[in-house]
């Protein structure tokens, strides 16, 4: 086994596996590692809502014994992975980062961590995130707001930020996320890791907290493309259960990593290149010439508009039920984007949205992908570099007062160029693809035709080969001091 002082925290999930089917690491090892950084810098982070320490030392200390008895369930054998907090584990509890649910605990796994436990993976708690998926920031929950990595000042987007600065952290090897408008891309992206949003259908939302049943999406958040491949090969899959799953062979997605990629024709849509950050510009453009190099190259195309494909009747729907169970109340902006009445949600206009949704997923590879002659899809994952949690927390103006925070600039839209993928239904994998002049991570989406994950993984890989981005660490270490928010801010979250 390992020597006692070896520091696994810049170790890859591949890397980790490889080394506990060599017997050169314990499960045991890499768990009590995750859960000393846990320890060290969830104050910091609070990128989780419960560790399992307990639960997580047993199933490593018995995969571990199965592996001395001869058996290896496969790559994430001994593994220790974070599933966001809407997502259910048995006898444990799943909160959304909300205190209505703050004693709701689930009797079943999802199907996803069914999967992961099948597989050996050690489940090692449950990740923070933006309430009930109500906002893109992470910074709106009850158990208040997830930081930035980077810099603790900063939001680390969302919904699934705990997920992704868990990760960028090396609290984990992996863990899960969800995906409605941008979810795992965009706190991918600012904290400097890989998401991956996979065909809809793909992956099973059975035992999830649904926010739009039409436009989620669960996934890996992982530190490189090889690492998000073998945890979706664990977990995608055909389940009968779930009314939206796609029963579909689930091709080998390690073995897609090393394809070529000379042959690809890249797709660059315009809409998604206006008002970028000069920084995010800049990134971009030197992201798209290496692409150029390495494939036949790019040119400009353009999506299919999602105009009337609304969801708010389902979103109503998935959360009529939930305000002020055991007394809970949701956090005031969460309140504010449930509030609508469900006379809002007039059923001839969800039908015919449902009904355009449909279509444009129907159509979508083949005027987006056939017809203009591309492979693959290059876009940004944000217009705007992550703003600051007291920005974000900023209480709203007062209607009829003058008062709150009408002088205070103006939020970015964070899901501006991730929102179109979820209507398409299309797989896409977020990278990192340079740094802000201030240090700050940047991201770059690659998407693909319906199940093509395995040419958006392959592309990627070879990018994440090609550029030195991922190598990059965050700064923060054990003596770093948290920010302490304002009396206003904090009054927007639980803190």
């Amino acid at each position: 086994m390992a020597d006692a002082s070896a520091d696994f925290s810049n170790l890859t999930l591949k890397q980790a596996s490889d080394g506990v089917r060599a017997k050169r690491i314990s499960p045991v090892e890499l768990t009590e590692q995750c859960l000393e950084r846990i320890t060290t810098f969830n104050p910091k982070i609070n990128a989780w809502i419960t560790v399992m320490r307990e639960k997580a030392l047993d199933q490593a200390r018995a995969l571990a014994e199965e592996q001395r008895a001869g058996g290896v369930r496969g790559p994430l054998h001994g593994i220790p992975i974070g599933i966001k907090d809407s997502i259910d584990v048995a006898a444990v509890r799943t909160t959304a980062a909300s205190a209505v649910y703050e004693y709701r605990f689930a009797s079943d796994d999802a199907e996803v961590v069914r999967r992961l436990r099948a597989a050996g993976a050690v489940l090692i708690g449950k990740c923070n995130m933006h309430e009930f998926d109500a906002g893109a920031s992470s910074a709106v929950s009850y158990w208040g707001p997830v930081r930035n990595p980077w810099n603790l000042e900063r939001v680390a987007g969302g919904p699934s930020g705990g997920s992704a600065a868990a990760v960028a952290m090396a609290n984990c090897f992996a863990a899960l996320g969800t995906d409605t408008a941008g979810g795992i891309r965009i706190p991918a992206a600012y904290c400097g890791v890989v998401g991956l949003k996979p065909t809809f259908g793909r992956v099973s939302m059975r035992g999830i907290v649904p926010m739009a049943w039409s436009l989620d999406h669960c996934g890996p958040l992982a530190r490189t493309v090889e690492d998000a491949a073998m945890v979706l090969q664990a977990i995608a899959g055909y389940d009968d259960q779930d009314i939206d799953s796609v029963d579909r062979a689930v091709p080998d997605y390690l073995s897609a990593i090393g394809a070529p990629v000379a042959q690809f024709r890249l797709g660059v849509p315009v809409e998604f290149f206006d008002h970028l950050d000069d920084d995010i510009a800049k990134a971009m453009d030197g992201a798209l010439a290496v692409l150029q190099k390495m494939t036949k190259g790019t040119h400009e195309v353009g999506l299919p508009p999602l105009l009337h494909a609304q969801v708010n009747a389902e979103i109503i729907a998935a959360h009529e039920n939930v305000r002020g169970v055991n007394g809970g109340v949701f956090e005031p902006s969460t309140a504010r984007a449930f509030s609508a009445s469900p006379d809002s949600a007039h059923a001839v206009d969800y039908i015919r949205g449902w009904r355009e949704l449909e279509l444009v997923r129907r159509t979508v590879d083949e005027n987006v992908f056939r017809k203009q002659n591309v492979d693959l899809l290059i876009a940004p994952v944000a217009r705007h570099m992550p703003p600051s949690i007291e920005m974000d927390l900023a209480p709203p103006p007062t209607p009829g007062t003058g008062r709150g925070n009408a002088a205070a600039p103006r939020k970015p839209d964070l899901e501006s160029a991730t929102r179109a993928f979820n209507g398409y239904g299309l797989p896409v994998i977020t990278i990192p693809c340079g740094f802000s002049k201030d240090g700050l991570p940047i991201g770059m989406q690659i998407a693909g035709p319906h199940f093509a994950e395995a040419q958006v993984l392959a592309l990627a890989h070879a990018y994440q080969e090609a550029t030195e981005w991922r190598l990059r660490r965050p700064p923060l270490t054990a003596d770093t001091k948290v920010p302490v928010l304002s009396k206003a801010a904090a009054e927007q979250t639980g803190s």
